[in-house]
């Protein structure tokens, strides 16, 4: 995994600030391998509860990481019992690393 005991903590945090302290967080894509070099920072984050406004909360989670962690590319998915299930959301659930 290539983000640093820092990084996981502040992304941890901020997805407990902004989606409740049950969430859970998935880190998927190039950055769960330790072979490859840059990529963006691929996050899902899992909620058990409906979320009335999951995109915004999505965008706010983006803009305070990149505050936080510096201007890097950063995306966020949100899965909770409302959305759409996507092969994307499979991906990151089957290849991906809690942290």
């Amino acid at each position: 995994m290539r983000l640093s005991a820092e990084q996981t903590s502040v992304i941890k945090q901020t997805a407990r600030d902004l989606f409740g302290p049950e969430a859970q967080v998935w880190l998927f894509g190039s950055r769960v391998d330790d072979s490859l070099r840059g990529g963006d920072i691929d996050l899902l984050i899992q909620c058990p509860h409906p979320l009335e406004e999951r995109k915004r909360q999505s965008l706010r989670m983006v803009a305070r990481l990149q505050m936080a962690l510096g201007d890097q590319p950063i995306d966020v998915l949100v899965l909770d019992p409302n959305t759409p299930r996507q092969p994307i959301h499979d991906r990151a659930l089957k290849t991906g690393i809690p942290l």
